[in-house]
């Protein structure tokens, strides 16, 4: 089970702040450019290490790619040009977060990789069915809203134990579990699309 199922409660909590935005003149777009600019942000920060900026800008991450689909559902503006900006928005952050605690040095690249190919995977195997006519996937283990929630709170401990624990930091240990999941969780969406097509 996985975060994406409260994706309607959320709805009720940031629909207020959405429309909020739309009436000021923000759209669904520049919100996920602008997740796009807080996961780049991020991404450099976990390069340097410098984890008090890489917890705040995942959390803004997180704050626009949840609004952007509440605005454009609020203000009826949903598109295909809407929807693929947000995709690939949100493709791009994965990298570059999961990129930047592996280029940081918190675990080895080889792992790191892996984590980074099980994320694209979830994600591409969660559209390819709906592209298929299964609908849009959001089963499975590890969502990427469990994956931000993750991050967000393994970073918040890293900062009071910074020390290696065995082999990795947490955040490394993290990406191996992140390695793992991910690619059981892409497995699992491939097994569940192809059963049902």
């Amino acid at each position: 089970m996985t975060l994406d199922i409260f994706r309607g409660r959320m709805g009720r909590i940031l629909n207020p702040l959405a429309w909020t935005l739309y009436r000021h003149g923000v759209s669904a777009n520049q919100l996920s450019l602008l997740s796009l600019i807080s996961a780049i942000v991020a991404g450099a920060a976990f390069c340097v290490n410098v984890l008090p900026v890489a917890i705040v800008t995942i959390a803004f991450n997180a704050l626009f790619d949840a609004l952007d689909g509440c605005l454009a559902r609020n203000s009826k503006s949903e598109s295909k040009q809407g929807d693929l900006i947000d995709h690939v928005c949100d493709r791009y952050s994965d990298i570059f977060i999961f990129g930047g605690i592996t280029i940081g040095g918190y675990v080895a690249w080889q792992i790191g990789l892996l984590a980074i190919v099980g994320v694209l995977m979830t994600s591409y195997l969660g559209t390819q069915a709906q592209a298929l006519g299964v609908g849009r996937d959001y089963r499975g283990l590890l969502g990427r809203a469990d994956r931000l929630v993750l991050v967000f709170f393994v970073t918040l401990l890293s900062l009071g134990v910074p020390e290696t624990i065995i082999w990795f930091p947490l955040l490394g240990w993290m990406m191996v579990f992140v390695a793992i999941v991910s690619n059981i969780t892409a497995l699992q969406r491939f097994y569940l699309a192809y059963h049902e097509i």
